[in-house]
């Protein structure tokens, strides 16, 4: 996939009455804060003579390079006090994500004369960005080398990820959902009305197609094998093994053809009796490439994968699983589990390709996932209403299982069940090895979802936001 590329528009902004040098002064030394991250950005000094934000005229300039540039966010820093109108008609024109910031004000002088007023100014643009109907991230009022200020400022940038995916989705839906599976069933028309995700459907003999042309063509699937040889314990035949490759690359080409970004597999019954395997392991070597491919045609599901790779800035891979039973020990563990599918990067062994649990059909991997600190995390919606269960666990040890698995603790079981339960959520989820859900929470108020934390700590995730 690459690494994530984050464009922000950099528009810092100053009032007349306050100190313009101080200004211009605050303007050069954010920038160069910014260069030290790393941070992509698009500057407006070439706007006026200042790089500054004050004047309308000039506004519409800006308007017009930040739509050409394609920013994925808009950075507001108040260099003074500010012009609020004027970031409020910016962020309103963009529609991309906000933050809000400004440095810490120095004592005034011996006169008593104060140069920025920047804490007043950023008060006031937070009143009149809320008027115009503009979400935004404040970012607390510090120095440029306080270590919340790089915190918030990748923080931002995940967040806008998110968005940007999140406002991209489409999803290669390969089959109808099984039967069985009357809790993956979704509303697509909403989903693409709502939230432009899209759909592409394609029916399993297209798929079954696609596999035969890249048997044909060879390369890809001789390569694909080779790499599973290299990677994972064969338990299959050569034949067996050659349609897990062929599978793969099968999604994989159908994918860039109707220009997908995630999968959702219809992995039973009708597939296994025209060729012969599981689709875990090929949904596990997609997800690996960053491309998630989720089980029983489950549009939710895969639109969690999405969202947590976002969050997770493409630094590890999230894995999609069930919630299963209780762990026989550990009072609030739990067993996640699915029958293979997981990328062979999140393991904490060299996975087995071999036979899942249920199924008498081999092409599933058999591997327990690493341990350590873990968000899990579930898009879902009932009744046109659309919310996002997130919140951390960590794995512990259990006993021996099959398919892909981990054991996890979470602070209290019974309040995460009954969420679950009581909806509008089912028995899957998406976990990742990271934290994230400061990220996914913040990226809520500018996609329309709201927000539902099974740990019940919504005070220390925005204490957290807040820069405390």
């Amino acid at each position: 996939m690459g690494k994530v590329r984050i464009k922000l528009g950099y528009a810092p902004t100053r009032r007349s009455i306050f100190s313009a040098p101080d200004a211009v002064k605050y303007r050069g030394l954010t920038r160069d804060r910014l260069e030290e991250l790393g941070v992509d950005f698009v500057d407006i000094d070439d706007i006026n003579e200042e790089g500054l934000l004050y004047d309308e005229n000039d506004r519409l300039k800006i308007v017009e390079k930040f739509k050409r540039e394609k920013i994925d966010g808009l950075f507001l820093p108040h260099c003074n006090f500010g012009t609020e109108y004027e970031c409020a008609r910016l962020a309103k024109d963009m529609g991309v994500p906000v933050l809000l910031w400004g440095p810490l004000d120095e004592c005034p002088d011996e006169n008593g004369v104060r140069l920025r007023d920047t804490q007043c100014g950023l008060f006031a643009t937070g009143k009149v960005l809320r008027r115009f109907r503009v979400p935004f991230t404040y970012m607390t009022n510090c120095r440029l080398n306080d270590p919340v200020f790089e915190r918030g400022v990748r923080d931002f940038l995940a967040v806008c990820n998110v968005v940007k995916i999140f406002k991209n989705i489409r999803i290669l839906q390969m089959g109808p959902r099984p039967f069985d599976f009357w809790s993956t069933m979704c509303n697509e028309g909403e989903l693409l009305e709502r939230f432009n995700v899209q759909l592409a459907p394609v029916p399993i003999p297209e798929l079954m197609y696609a596999m035969k042309d890249a048997i044909k063509e060879g390369k890809k699937v001789k390569e694909t094998m080779d790499y599973i040889r290299e990677n994972m314990i064969i338990k299959v035949t050569d034949e067996q093994l050659e349609q897990v490759a062929a599978l793969k690359v099968a999604m994989k080409d159908l994918m860039e053809k109707y220009h997908c970004n995630a999968g959702a597999i219809q992995c039973w019954n009708a597939l296994q009796t025209e060729i012969g395997i599981m689709p875990c392991a090929a949904n596990a070597l997609m997800n690996d490439e960053g491309f998630p491919v989720v089980c029983e045609t489950d549009i939710h599901g895969a639109i969690t994968a999405l969202m947590a790779e976002a969050a997770g800035m493409g630094e590890t891979r999230s894995f999609f699983a069930d919630w299963t039973i209780r762990h026989p020990h550990i009072e609030n563990g739990e067993l996640l589990q699915h029958c293979g599918p997981w990328p062979i990067s999140v393991a904490r062994e060299k996975a087995q390709l071999t036979y899942p649990l249920a199924f008498d059909y081999p092409g599933a991997l058999t591997a327990e996932a690493k341990h350590g600190d873990l968000t899990l995390c579930r898009f879902d919606g009932d009744e046109g209403k659309y919310s996002l269960l997130l919140g951390r666990a960590k794995g512990v040890e259990g006993p021996k299982g099959m398919g892909t698995y981990l054991w996890v603790e979470v602070e209290n079981i019974k309040r995460l069940e009954a969420k679950i339960i009581e909806g509008p959520y089912i028995h899957h989820c998406v976990g990742i090895h990271k934290d994230i859900v400061p990220v996914l929470y913040e990226a809520c108020k500018y996609i329309g979802v709201t927000p539902d934390l099974y740990d019940d700590n919504e005070e220390e995730i925005k204490a957290y936001l807040r820069g405390e």
